[in-house]
């Protein structure tokens, strides 16, 4: 079992731990944006309008703009006709997922994926490959009366992007509510970063509902939900997310103010892929999806030889205890080519022992 760290600083470039300062290769904050100094002074100046946090119903009798606002801009940003926010992204799956419930829906879930969509705690997911369980999809749902598909956008463990070209085999007959789980995805993947959305097929007897944590790529804590007007607007008026509070406005104004930053952080993390890829692919080593920030190994025995080198990989059982620890580089846009290239170093001397 690996040990866990604990520190008294947000994790960047590097952490200290017990005096020894160790460079960082872990955590989901692919864009760097929550160690960026210029986002957190933008933050900082909608703080002064917004405070820390807005204690109150988004269904309440008061409303404030910026969550219109920063909506109206993330369904663009992604292709989707509205945008709804929560406090996380474990929150707004949940509101999908009591939704959907309360509307009799049958869930047919993918591999792996994450809890926040789960329908019950000790959900047992599908233990086959993702290439296999498509092949199964179409019967399957052919099966049953109204059903909603749940899955990931990609598997970010490791590291594989997934094709949603299957969708356009769906049975037109059958009334599917296709649910994807895209916050490894969102601020990333796709055109400009926009996410999965683009890249599902569209077919009229499919609804489309997309779900992420801000939290990741995109700096934020809340989250988001994407989709239809009518469905979101039924969703925002259930007692569930009437009751949610909402993630802090301010993070969302700062949102609005941050293009050019989130432009330049993907492409920052963009080059920093780009020399991952050159000099960790070609070890044979990794599992990687091209373009995508995280290097999947099954060689756990790297974790602890890097971390002998001053180099600290994320390492652990995911998504519960049970599960054996996954070893994985993850790359950001704070990372120096310097980094990467001692990172590199370490690993290709260790090939080197373990091959002698």
């Amino acid at each position: 079992m690996t040990t866990a760290f604990t520190v008294d600083h947000l994790p960047g470039r590097t952490i200290r731990h017990e005096g020894q300062h160790y460079l960082f290769f872990s955590g989901t904050a692919y864009l760097g944006l929550p160690q960026n100094a210029a986002f957190q002074q933008v933050l900082i100046d909608s703080i002064g309008s917004y405070g820390t946090s807005f204690g109150s119903s988004r269904n309440g009798n008061l409303q404030l703009a910026v969550y219109q606002q920063a909506e109206a801009q993330l369904a663009a940003f992604v292709g989707a006709e509205t945008a709804l926010t929560l406090s996380s992204g474990m929150m707004a799956g949940q509101a999908v997922v009591n939704y959907l419930r309360a509307q009799r829906y049958e869930f047919v879930y993918g591999p792996s994926t994450h809890p926040a969509l789960w329908h019950e705690p000790d959900l047992i997911l599908p233990a086959i490959p993702f290439a296999e369980w498509v092949e199964q999809i179409p019967n399957v749902v052919a099966t049953v009366g109204r059903v909603a598909i749940v899955l990931n956008s990609l598997d970010a463990v490791r590291s594989q992007a997934y094709s949603f070209e299957w969708v356009s085999r769906l049975p037109a007959d059958v009334p599917i509510t296709l649910v994807v789980d895209d916050s490894h995805g969102l601020g990333i993947i796709g055109e400009g970063g926009s996410g999965i959305w683009r890249q599902i097929p569209r077919l009229p007897s499919v609804q489309l509902l997309v779900t992420a944590s801000l939290a990741k790529a995109m700096g934020l804590p809340g989250g988001v939900i994407l989709g239809d007007a009518e469905t979101l607007g039924a969703i925002r008026r259930t007692p569930f997310f009437g009751g949610c509070s909402p993630m802090p406005p301010a993070y969302l104004q700062a949102y609005l103010q941050a293009d050019e930053l989130y432009r330049q952080a993907r492409e920052k993390l963009r080059q920093n892929v780009v020399l991952a890829e050159e000099l960790l692919m070609p070890t044979g080593w990794f599992t990687h999806a091209p373009g995508y920030p995280v290097f999947y190994t099954e060689h756990d025995e790297l974790y602890p030889y890097l971390l002998e080198k001053g180099i600290f990989l994320y390492s652990f059982a995911y998504p519960t205890a049970a599960d054996r620890a996954n070893t994985r580089v993850v790359i950001s846009a704070f990372h120096e080519p310097e980094d990467i290239e001692r990172l590199a170093q370490h690993i290709n001397e260790f090939i080197s022992s373990t091959q002698g």
